[in-house]
C-alpha cells in the first residue's frame, strides 16, 4: 500500500453512470425499454497542455488517466502528478505535475506516436521497440490448468454491464495465489485499452505490484496489450480471443506467458510454457 509520507496526487471522483436506458424496436416491432453502454469523449491536459482525447465509459477516469501517463511513459512515478480533475461539463480532466514533464522528453515522445489496433483510440508513444529491450518479468511465477478453468469462471460471474448492455470490453487483475487466482481489480470500458491503463492507474495508487499476478483481458492481444501488460511487470496474459503476430513476437521477447482463446475448457498456450502447468 501507500507510504504514509509519500506525495500523494489530490483526485477527483467523477465516476459516470455506465449505462442509460433508451427505447428500442425488436423483431416483432415492439419498442421495449433496453440499456445501452454509456461512452464520453474524456480531453486529458497535462500542465495545460493537450495531450489526447480518450473515449470512455467513466468508470475510473482519474485512474485512467494516471495510467494512460503510466503506460504512455509520461509519467514515470505517481509521485510526479501532483493533482487529477475530472470535470464533465467539459468533458475534460486537467493533471497537473509536481516539476513539470521534461519538455524535450514529452515532445521526443510525441513526435513518435504510433497509432495502434486498439478499439477507440489506441495510441503509444515513444519509440516501442527500443523500450520493449529494458522489460524483464519475473521467471517464477507458475498458472496450472486448474487454476486457468477456476480464473476464466471467475471472470464469467464477475462481468456486469456486459451483461446488461454489451458493447464494453472487460480487464481484470488477478492475484496468483497457491491456491485459486482471485479477482482484485475488474475495469470495463468502451476499449479495451482503456480497460487496461485504469488498471495500471490503480495499481500505482494502491501500491499493487504485478509480479505475482495475471492479467486477463476480452480483448485481441495485440502488440499494444502486451506492452501494457509487460510494463505493469506481469509475467501471465490471458485473453478469451486471439493473438496477433506482433503481439506475439514482444511476448516471446520479453518472456511472457500468453494464452488466448480461453473460455471454458478450451485454451491455447501461446507462449511462455515453462510457466504453464498441466
Amino acid at each position: 500500500m501507500t507510504q504514509p509520507n509519500r506525495p500523494f496526487p489530490l483526485l477527483s471522483n467523477a465516476r459516470c453512470p455506465l449505462t442509460v436506458t433508451i427505447d428500442a424496436i425488436n423483431e416483432h416491432g415492439e419498442v421495449v425499454s433496453t440499456e445501452i453502454a454509456g461512452e464520453h469523449p474524456l480531453t486529458i491536459y497535462v500542465d495545460k497542455r493537450e495531450i489526447v482525447t480518450l473515449m470512455t465509459l467513466g468508470v475510473a477516469p482519474e485512474a485512467l488517466t494516471i495510467g494512460f501517463l503510466r503506460n504512455q511513459r509520461l509519467a514515470r512515478s505517481l509521485d510526479e502528478i501532483a493533482t487529477v480533475q475530472v470535470d464533465w461539463e467539459v468533458d475534460a480532466v486537467a493533471v497537473t505535475t509536481r516539476n513539470g514533464l521534461s519538455q524535450r522528453e514529452e515532445a521526443k515522445r510525441m513526435e513518435k506516436r504510433t497509432i495502434t489496433t486498439g478499439c477507440g483510440q489506441g495510441t503509444m508513444f515513444g519509440d516501442l521497440m527500443a523500450e520493449i529491450e529494458e522489460l524483464r518479468l519475473p521467471a517464477g511465477a507458475r498458472l496450472s490448468e486448474p487454476g486457468l478453468y477456476a480464473l476464466l469462471a471467475a471472470v464469467r460471474q464477475h462481468e456486469s454491464v456486459y451483461k446488461q448492455a454489451g458493447a464494453v470490453h472487460g480487464c481484470a487483475l488477478i492475484s496468483n495465489t497457491a491456491h485459486e487466482p482471485k479477482i482484485q481489480m475488474f475495469i470495463e470500458d468502451v476499449g479495451r485499452h482503456n480497460a487496461v491503463d485504469t488498471i495500471a492507474g490503480l495499481m500505482w495508487l494502491e501500491g499493487v505490484s504485478g509480479e505475482n499476478a495475471i492479467f486477463y483481458t476480452t480483448g485481441r492481444l495485440t502488440s499494444e496489450m502486451v506492452i501494457k501488460t509487460a510494463q505493469m511487470g506481469i509475467p501471465i496474459l490471458v485473453s478469451r480471443s486471439g493473438i496477433t503476430q506482433m503481439g506475439w513476437e514482444i511476448g516471446r521477447r520479453v518472456g511472457m506467458t500468453i494464452i488466448g482463446r480461453a473460455q471454458g475448457r478450451h485454451y491455447l498456450l501461446f507462449s511462455g510454457e515453462e510457466r504453464f502447468v498441466r
